[in-house]
């Protein structure tokens, strides 16, 4: 197993609980069987590659932003010096915000990156989940800007 700070899988023929418990219990990160579907080998690369905290990886442990700052590592936020209450998606959603500045991000691209799946239907959830996210960050919720008909961003 790697035991580093990059994620490992295992693709195996063996499918005996057995194995598969032991294979975890090593340090894998996930417990492939043949045969697999290709969409799910996609799927199963895409929630790795989530749980990778890059900015982590590269000692990047610390976010902030107009006087919101983000500690991954303490999974805590605080708004003008404040600590502020979040759950854990408006951890995540926040974090992501935070990692991609200036970058306005599509419902679409905030689904499959926070959330962890593709929707394909209309949903308000990102819209709810910003809206208590702006109220718990108090003033410095304007941080967070609407691009209407578009997305989100955190940015001028």
């Amino acid at each position: 197993m790697s035991g580093g700070i990059f994620p490992s899988s295992l693709l195996t023929a063996k499918s005996a609980e057995y194995d598969k418990v032991r294979g975890l219990d090593t340090g894998a990160d996930d417990y492939i069987t043949k045969p697999f579907g290709v969409l799910e080998l996609l799927s199963r690369v895409r929630a790795v590659l989530r749980r990778t905290d890059k900015s982590a990886a590269h000692g990047q442990t610390v976010l902030s932003y107009e006087g919101v700052t983000l500690d991954t590592r303490r999974h805590s936020v605080t708004s003008d010096g404040e600590s502020c209450s979040l759950t854990n998606k408006e951890f995540e959603l926040l974090h992501y915000l935070l990692k991609n500045i200036d970058i306005v991000l599509t419902r679409d691209n905030l689904m499959e990156n926070v959330w962890g799946f593709d929707y394909g239907g209309e949903s308000r959830t990102i819209d709810i989940h910003i809206k208590s996210l702006r109220r718990k960050l108090g003033q410095q919720g304007t941080i967070i800007k609407t691009i209407r008909s578009v997305g989100y961003k955190v940015g001028k």
